[in-house]
């Protein structure tokens, strides 16, 4: 089975991943705009952390965290702190997924990462290395959570368009998480999708040594 949005030359054979699952993840995937009533149940978002939470990060650190926020009065507090051009969309997803940083992960340190027990030291000991760690690993991390919200079978929709002051105000405000992306997550409607934008090609993007 051939995949028409990859090169044509491209031998099928070289991708372990089978058709479906490169379209479910990657050529077919699209970024929802608006999503249908149906509710997303809490076996699924836990089938997403489930998945999400296997990938690598550096030292194992795992410093990203999440709040679902799916309730009427939940989705109210969140709409506040989302640009007014991304609030219809996020009014209509049954899920948001905060994703936040945590600013005290190297707590866990001992925990994650045990064969480097100067690890956690030498985190709460420099800021400059502490903050670099926590914000390179937690956009590497939100990257995996929209590849797991997929891979459940729901359509996301990351936002970067929102008040992170605002909405760490509202939910986090002892200050320990602070708020990276908005993931609206759910079954996407029928207009959910535009049409999808070019990509570089392989030429353009890749240099060989």
């Amino acid at each position: 089975m051939s995949d028409s949005t990859l090169a044509p030359d491209i031998d099928q054979a070289l991708y372990a991943l089978s058709p479906e699952g490169r379209k479910l993840l990657f050529t077919e995937a699209k970024t929802a705009y608006d999503f249908s009533d149906k509710p997303v149940g809490d076996d699924r978002l836990r089938a997403i952390y489930e998945l999400f939470k296997w990938a690598p990060t550096s030292a194992n650190i795992n410093p990203l965290r999440i709040l679902f926020v799916r309730t009427e009065e939940g989705k109210q507090r969140l709409l506040p702190g989302v640009a007014q051009p991304n609030q219809e969309q996020t009014a209509s997803a049954p899920v948001t997924a905060v994703l936040a940083a945590d600013t005290r992960y190297p707590e866990y340190v001992p925990f994650l990462a045990p064969s480097n027990p100067q690890l956690q030291q030498m985190l709460e000991a420099n800021q400059e290395l502490r903050e670099t760690h926590m914000d390179f690993n937690a956009v590497l991390q939100a990257g995996y959570f929209v590849l797991a919200v997929r891979a459940a079978g729901l359509a996301a929709g990351p936002m970067k368009g929102f008040n992170a002051e605002a909405v760490d105000k509202e939910f986090f405000p002892d200050g320990r998480w602070r708020s990276l992306l908005l993931v609206n997550i759910g079954h996407p409607s029928p207009e959910a999708f535009r049409d999808r934008l070019p990509r570089p090609s392989y030429e353009q993007a890749v240099q060989l040594v």
